[in-house]
């Protein structure tokens, strides 16, 4: 074979292949800015955020009970394609990126011919096209073509079209105006909203975090758990908060004084804590509507544990062979003194006494025995325990021995649980997110209460005495409100003519 003919077979091989990948990245391109593809990714987006309503996050309050009534299959299946974590799964991201790009090269491949459209009005339109539209009208006029216009461009700013303009062509005036023209812009305003959402939520996924914190009064912490699901496997693991959480006192407001700690028995949950870091201590408070902001962190009243304690006490200290009793209140782990100087300090409370140790795991919520731990401390003498009983033991021989001298029982007190869960959450997104949601409300009551409307009319002359006028218009949107303000404008125009001949 000749060199002639290697080049001649070879050429056309190689713009073959050229050709190719040039239209494989123009499909390519042509896909990433397609309409119906970015609908297509949103409704996945959608449905995403509809199995992450339906199926518990890993993140919430009480996922270890629903992750117990899932089968193991469930538990495999959900955790193999991270279900139980969607807002963080690698598809739920790449949604939200390739929906991103598409809105993204959506709006540069279309807003050239947006801003041509509105920079540079088409005045002049064929006469057959004008008379074609649904509000295409003739009519004739008398009067020159310098008075018609003046008339006719008065009447259509009067109406709402401001932006008017006139223009000479083949022997005729055309007469344009418009209003709303900046609704042209409203799609690229949504697109703007949309992605400053993504974005919103993108920085949450990434940089945000999210654990419980349990704590009693007193108590110090600066460590948060999370619930982490591996395929059919459930972990606990914890992040370090960057300072020192302290509950000072937790409080639980009941609709009935004499029910349990149950949240249907509940008004309200209130933790108060102080949070110390460099900047020194502040003190704040969380209840059930109204969480706690700091640093970028927010703290929400997330749950309480089902064993019943009491904020205060009140106890009837009685002396050993006297009558009359001395009542006390008494407030979790702080301490009052008798009149004859004996201190007596609220050590500990138990829903349920018992001999022995208590058994954290006993819901003792409804208190069915409750019972008071005081520490007694004679003038000159030595710590010594009691018990304040309440009316079930109070009879009983042991709640009758005098223990530094008195005898007590337990009056009253204030239930409350013996610790409250917060849910911290560091969201580094909201503010975005909020601003993207404003973005988008104001655009959308400004792109569908709103419409872009444009009128034109054009003069011909007639006869030595008249004008034939044409006039039409269109609107994008709210086409029975165009139409009625079109019908005004028409018979307004040519009232004006009739009062001008008789004139």
């Amino acid at each position: 074979m000749s060199t002639i003919e290697e080049n001649i077979i070879d050429t056309p091989v190689r713009l073959r292949t050229g050709n190719r990948a040039g239209s494989i990245l123009s499909r390519l391109l042509k896909l990433l800015c397609s309409v119906r593809f970015g609908v297509t990714l949103l409704c996945l987006l959608a449905l995403a955020c509809f199995l992450g309503m339906v199926i518990m996050q890993q993140n919430v309050d009480g996922f270890e009970n629903y992750y117990a009534t899932l089968t193991p299959a469930q538990r495999l299946v959900y955790g193999k394609l991270d279900l139980f974590d969607i807002y963080h799964a690698w598809y739920f991201n790449a949604i939200l990126c390739v929906l991103s790009l598409n809105i993204i090269l959506a709006s540069i491949d279309r807003f050239p011919k947006t801003w041509v459209y509105v920079s540079k009005p088409q005045t002049t339109v064929p006469l057959r096209w004008l008379k074609e539209q649904k509000q295409g009208v003739e009519v004739e006029l008398q009067g020159t073509a310098d008075e018609v216009t003046a008339r006719t461009e008065s009447l259509l700013k009067d109406h709402g079209w401001k932006q008017t303009g006139t223009a000479e062509k083949n022997g005729r005036t055309y007469i344009f105006a418009q209003s709303g023209v900046w609704n042209r812009f409203g799609a690229y305003a949504v697109h703007v909203g949309l992605l400053t959402i993504f974005a919103g939520g993108f920085l949450t996924a990434q940089l945000g975090n999210t654990g419980n914190l349990p704590l009693s009064p007193g108590e110090t912490n600066n460590e948060i758990s999370e619930t982490v699901v591996n395929l059919d496997k459930v972990s606990q693991i914890t992040k370090r908060l960057p300072f020192d959480v302290t509950f000072t006192d937790i409080e639980q407001k009941l609709i009935k004084k004499e029910g349990s700690l149950s949240a249907s028995n509940t008004i309200d949950w209130i933790t108060r804590f102080t949070i110390a870091d460099e900047t020194g201590t502040h003190e704040a408070m969380v209840q059930m509507n109204r969480p706690y902001d700091y640093r970028g962190y927010r703290f929400f009243q997330a749950s309480f544990t089902s064993i019943g304690r009491a904020r205060n006490i009140t106890v009837d200290a009685t002396p050993a062979g006297g009558t009359t009793p001395e009542r006390i209140t008494i407030p979790r782990n702080e301490a009052t003194t008798l009149s004859d100087g004996t201190k007596i300090r609220f050590s500990d409370f138990r829903g349920n006494f018992s001999i022995g140790p208590e058994d954290l795991n006993e819901d003792t919520s409804s208190y069915p025995n409750p019972a008071a731990v005081l520490q007694v401390v004679p003038p000159g003498g030595t710590i010594q325990t009691a018990y304040a009983f309440g009316p079930q033991m109070a009879e009983m021989p042991v709640a009758k021995k005098p223990v530094g001298g008195y005898t007590f029982k337990l009056a009253d007190f204030e239930k409350v649980s013996d610790r409250h869960i917060l849910s911290v959450q560091r969201d580094p997104g909201t503010n975005v997110v909020y601003v993207g949601f404003v973005i988008l409300f104001l655009t959308l009551v400004a792109v569908f209460f709103f419409s872009h409307q444009r009128v034109w009319v054009v003069l011909e002359q007639s006869d030595s005495d008249s004008l034939k006028v044409t006039a039409g218009g269109d609107t994008n949107r709210s086409q029975n409100t165009f139409d009625e303000k079109f019908d005004r404008f028409i018979r307004e125009l040519t009232t004006q003519n009739k009062e001008s001949e008789a004139i």
